[in-house]
C-alpha cells in the first residue's frame, strides 16, 4: 500500500497518493511504514493544496515523533505550507488590497520557520527557512504600512499613527519604515500633536535623509503637505 502511494505522487496524482496514505495511518499506525506515512500524507495535502489539512498532519507528527531524526522536515514544510498559502506571504499582491487579508498565514509561516531555525539550527532547511523569515518580516512590516496608509486617507489619524509606531518598533530594520515615519508625521501634523510631528521628522532626516518624502515639509511653516 505504501508502494502504490509513493507511485501515485511521482505521478503527481496527490489526492489518491494521500487516501492511500491515510489508510496505511489509520490501519497500520505502529508499522514500520507509519511514521514515513504521517510525513508524505502532509507533503501530499500541501501538493494537492489541502493547506488546512497539511498543517493539521505537520502538527500531529511534531506532537508524536518530537525525537524523530525528520521533524526538522515537519517544521519546515510547516513554514512552507503557510508561505505559499494565496492568501498568505505569497498571494497575488496586484489583485488583492492587503487591508482586505488577513497577515496570519504570513505570521504562522514566520513562526514556523523560526521553530525550525531555533530547534535545529543545523538543518539542511535551516538556510532557506531564515531566507523566508526575512522576506515575511518585510511581508509583515509591509502590510502595516499599507493599513497605516489606509487609516491616513480615510482620516483615521490616531490608527494611523498606532499602526505605523507599532511597524517601527516591531520591525525596526524594515525598508518600509521610511514611510511609517513619514505616516507618523502627516498623522500627529493633522492630530496637532505639533512635538510629536517635528520629533518623528527629525528621526526621518536622520535614517533617510534623501527621503522623498521630506519634500512634503515645510520647515519655515511648520507645515506637513499629504503626499498619500
Amino acid at each position: 500500500m505504501y508502494s502504490e502511494a509513493k507511485e501515485e505522487m511521482t505521478a503527481g496524482n496527490w489526492n489518491k497518493a494521500s487516501k492511500l496514505l491515510e489508510k496505511i495511518e489509520a490501519r497500520f499506525p505502529y508499522g514500520r511504514y507509519a511514521q514515513q506515512a504521517q510525513l508524505d500524507l502532509g507533503y501530499a495535502y500541501y501538493k494537492d493544496n489541502e493547506f488546512a489539512s497539511s498543517i493539521t498532519a505537520c502538527d500531529r507528527f511534531i506532537k508524536l515523533h518530537p525525537g524523530h531524526p525528520n521533524v526538522d522536515y515537519a517544521y519546515y514544510l510547516k513554514g512552507l505550507v503557510s508561505f505559499n498559502d494565496d492568501l498568505g506571504a505569497l498571494g497575488v499582491l496586484a489583485a488583492q488590497d492587503l487591508t482586505e487579508r488577513d497577515p496570519k498565514a504570513a505570521r504562522d509561516s514566520f513562526d514556523a520557520f523560526k521553530d525550525l531555525a531555533q530547534r535545529f539550527p543545523d538543518s539542511k532547511y535551516a538556510p532557506d527557512a531564515v531566507a523566508r523569515m526575512n522576506y515575511l518580516v518585510n511581508v509583515l512590516a509591509g502590510s502595516e504600512v499599507h493599513i497605516a496608509r489606509y487609516y491616513l486617507r480615510r482620516g483615521a489619524f490616531v490608527a494611523a499613527a498606532n499602526r505605523a509606531q507599532a511597524t517601527l518598533k516591531n520591525f525596526p530594520d524594515a525598508p518600509v519604515n521610511e514611510e511609517a515615519l513619514a505616516i507618523l508625521i502627516e498623522a500627529y501634523d493633522k492630530l496637532g500633536t505639533t512635538e510629536l510631528r517635528d520629533d518623528a521628522r527629525r528621526v526621518l532626516v536622520r535614517n533617510f535623509p534623501n527621503s522623498r518624502y521630506l519634500a512634503g515639509y515645510s520647515e519655515a511653516g511648520k507645515s506637513w503637505y499629504k503626499l498619500w
